[in-house]
C-alpha cells in the first residue's frame, strides 16, 4: 500500500496543520507504512486563489504521479476528483460554526463546498470527540466513518527542561484571530503587573483589535506579538513559560494546549469545544469570555508559581502519552486498511 499525503501546509513556516502533517508522515514512516508527501514548495498556500488551485488541480496530479492507492488529504479540504479513494482529516468545522466574519468565499469554500466533498470520503478522520458530534452535527453520514485520531506532539517537548523566567510570563501560542480570543488574557494583565504576554503565531485583523485594548489598557508595552518562531525558539519559549493560556471560544484540537501539556508548562484553557477533552481538568478550565475568572487564575498562579509547576511536571507523562505520535499512527494505518478494504 502506497498512501499519499497532502503535505502542501508543511511547505515553508507551518502553523498547526503542517505540524501535523510534518509529524505523521514521520510516524507514518516509522510505523512501515509507504508514504508520498505530495506538495509544491514553490506555490504559497497561504493564498487563497492558490489553496484552491493546489486543493483542486495539483494534488490530484501529484497523487497521480505517485501511483499511490490512497489519497490523505491532511488540510481539512479535498478536490472535486481524486485518482485513488480518499481519507480526509477534518480538524474541525468551525467554518461551519464561528467563521461568519471571514469573507463570504472563503466561508463557501472552506465550508459548504468541502462538507459536500467530504461525503465522497472513504474514512473521516477527525481530532477529538468533541469534533466528531461536531462534525456529525453539521455534516452527517455515517458515523461508523468517522474516527477520533488525536494529533500527535512532536516527542522533544516531553525533554524540554524548565527554566522559568525571572519575569511572569504568559505564553499564548496559535493564529491571533477572533475565535481564539487572545483579548480575554489582555483584560487580564493591568491585574498582573508584573507579567508579560508572549503571543507566538500567525496574525489576522484581529491582532489590530487586540492591540487597540491594550494601548487603552496601558499594558501595550508588556506584549510581544512574535509572530512565527522556529521550533527552537518556541521550545525555549516553553521552558521559561510560567503559564500558557488557550482562551479560544472554539477549538477541533488545540495544539497550544497539548504541546504545554507535554512539556510540563500549566495550562489554562477556555471551557469548552475540544479543551474540555484535551485538558480534561476542571481546575484548569475557566470561561472563555470570563475576565474576572482569568484574571484570578492567573494572578493565582503568578502568585504562587511552584505549586502549579510542580502540578504540572506530574501530569506530564500522562500527556505525553495521551498525544504520542506512536499511538497516532496505529490509528491512522487502520483507517489507510479500513479505507481500502
Amino acid at each position: 500500500m502506497i498512501v499519499g499525503v497532502d503535505a502542501q501546509l508543511a511547505v515553508g513556516t507551518a502553523t498547526g496543520i503542517g505540524v501535523y502533517q510534518r509529524g505523521l508522515l514521520t510516524a507514518l514512516s516509522a510505523a512501515g507504512i509507504a508514504v508520498r508527501a505530495l506538495s509544491q514548495p514553490r506555490l504559497d498556500p497561504w493564498r487563497f486563489d492558490r489553496r484552491v488551485l493546489w486543493d483542486q488541480i495539483l494534488l490530484p496530479l501529484a497523487a497521480v504521479g505517485s501511483r499511490c492507492d490512497l489519497v490523505h488529504c491532511t488540510s481539512g479540504t479535498m478536490p472535486l476528483w481524486s485518482p485513488a479513494p480518499v481519507v480526509v482529516t477534518v480538524h474541525d468545522v468551525a467554518w461551519l460554526r464561528v467563521q461568519d466574519h471571514v469573507r463570504p468565499y472563503a466561508r463557501w469554500y472552506f465550508g459548504r463546498y468541502q462538507a459536500a466533498r467530504y461525503r465522497e470520503a472513504r474514512v473521516v478522520l477527525v481530532d477529538s470527540a468533541f469534533s466528531r458530534d461536531e462534525y456529525l452535527e453539521l455534516v452527517g453520514g455515517p458515523s461508523e466513518r468517522v474516527r477520533v485520531a488525536y494529533p500527535g506532539v512532536d516527542g522533544i517537548f516531553a525533554t524540554i527542561a524548565r527554566a522559568p523566567h525571572s519575569e511572569p510570563t504568559i505564553l499564548c501560542v496559535g493564529t491571533v484571530e477572533k475565535r481564539k480570543n487572545l483579548l480575554v488574557a489582555i483584560e487580564a494583565l493591568p491585574a498582573l503587573p508584573q507579567a508579560r504576554l508572549i503571543v507566538v503565531g500567525p496574525s489576522t485583523p484581529y491582532r489590530a483589535v487586540c492591540e487597540t485594548r491594550a494601548r487603552e489598557l496601558g499594558v501595550s508595552e508588556r506584549i510581544a506579538f512574535r509572530g512565527f518562531v522556529t521550533d527552537t525558539e518556541l521550545h525555549a519559549l516553553y521552558a521559561e513559560a510560567w503559564v500558557a493560556v488557550v482562551p479560544s471560544r472554539y477549538e477541533g484540537f488545540g495544539y497550544g494546549a497539548a504541546q504545554a501539556m507535554c512539556a510540563g508548562v500549566p495550562v489554562l484553557a477556555g471551557r469548552g469545544s475540544s479543551l474540555t477533552e484535551v485538558v480534561a481538568d476542571a481546575d484548569a478550565l475557566i470561561g472563555a469570555d470570563d475576565v474576572t475568572g482569568w484574571t484570578e487564575a492567573l494572578r493565582a498562579i503568578v502568585a504562587a508559581p511552584e505549586r502549579a509547576w510542580e502540578r504540572a511536571e506530574g501530569a506530564r507523562a500522562r500527556a505525553v502519552d495521551r498525544f504520542g505520535w506512536d499511538t497516532t499512527a496505529r490509528v491512522v494505518a487502520t483507517a489507510y486498511a479500513d479505507a481500502l478494504a
